[in-house]
């Protein structure tokens, strides 16, 4: 059984399950090639830039997917983001207090230079997904 997922998956079921919870969806869906975040929303008047990135089964894959939409994540302050997404498969949160430990203070250091950063898991077998900031996970 395959355990990759893809972005546009994640990105899917955002689409469906953020106006339930309140947000408006700001864009459409992107065009192969096309630039920019994947979902825009709006809720209580503060921006949300989400990046959605898949599961890949190949661990360097994976890990080169999740630190450039980190990246891209980031640079959407200069488009007036009052938060910074990267949407994640649940998967990823089996190994994100490992990776939060690992990288110890500067993980930490990322957090309090970058409040507006979060992670979302997204769920797409179960339709659910958690809202977490950057540092809610433990570093020592």
């Amino acid at each position: 059984m395959a355990l990759s997922v893809k972005g546009e998956q994640v990105e899917s079921i955002l689409r469906k399950l953020l106006p339930q919870r309140g947000y408006k969806l700001l864009n459409k869906p992107r065009t192969r090639g096309e630039t920019g975040a994947d979902i825009i929303a709006q809720n209580n008047g503060m921006k949300v830039f989400i990046e959605c990135i898949g599961f890949q089964e190949v661990p360097p894959v994976r890990s080169k997917q999740f630190y450039e939409s980190f990246f891209r994540a980031i640079s959407r302050l200069k488009n007036g983001a009052t938060r910074c997404v990267l949407a994640l498969p649940i998967r990823f949160k089996d190994g994100i207090n490992q990776r939060a430990k690992h990288y110890g203070e500067a993980w930490k250091r990322i957090g309090n230079a970058f409040p507006e950063l979060e992670l979302w898991f997204v769920d797409i077998k179960k339709n659910v997904y958690e809202e977490h900031k950057w540092n809610d996970w433990p570093t020592a």
